[in-house]
């Protein structure tokens, strides 16, 4: 398939600070209102995000995967290896019916960092991944290889955050 729009490229988001999600579903809003396709696949998401809502109306592609049940990194539950393969072989699907014009995987880098799925698949992704599909990988901890083979990568720097002072999460800000 000939690149349309002049995508195809690979873009991560990472880093430490707040922001690497929200960055993706910047983009993903202003490509709706190019009419452009676009997935988002959660990896370790399935909380009452406000975005979920506003993805639906906006007419994105949103498929959620994972627990409400926080991992612990040094200990994934069998459930957590099972969802986190569910939205690995969920992508590949997409990819391969090149139906997207965008495919956001939300959170795929900390699912690589606990080792809920393997670099080298997702490694073969990129190298099937359509050539006219915008690809966008976010999460703290990206692997070095994945960010020599991307062509945009934004590194999230947490400076200051509202939690040190003692502010919980506020629904609308944060979730």
């Amino acid at each position: 398939m000939k690149k349309k729009h002049n995508f195809g490229l690979v873009q991560v988001y990472t880093g430490g600070g707040k922001g690497k999600t929200t960055a993706s579903l910047g983009l993903a809003v202003r490509a709706a209102g190019h009419n452009f396709k676009i997935a988002i696949i959660h990896f370790m998401k399935i909380w009452d995000y406000g975005e979920v809502k506003s993805l639906q109306k906006l007419g994105i592609d949103l498929f959620r995967y994972g627990t409400t049940e926080l991992i612990d990194p040094n200990n994934p539950s069998t459930i957590d290896y099972e969802e986190a393969n569910k939205a690995l072989r969920k992508t590949e699907e997409l990819m391969e019916k090149n139906n997207y014009d965008i495919l956001i995987l939300d959170e795929i880098n900390v699912a690589i960092d606990f080792n809920l799925i393997p670099l080298k698949r997702v490694v073969e992704l990129l190298d099937k991944k359509p050539e006219s599909l915008e690809l966008i990988l976010t999460g703290r901890n990206c692997p070095q290889e994945l960010i020599e083979r991307a062509d945009l990568v934004s590194f999230i720097n947490e400076i200051k955050h509202p939690y040190q002072s003692g502010i919980e999460a506020r629904k609308g800000i944060e979730f």
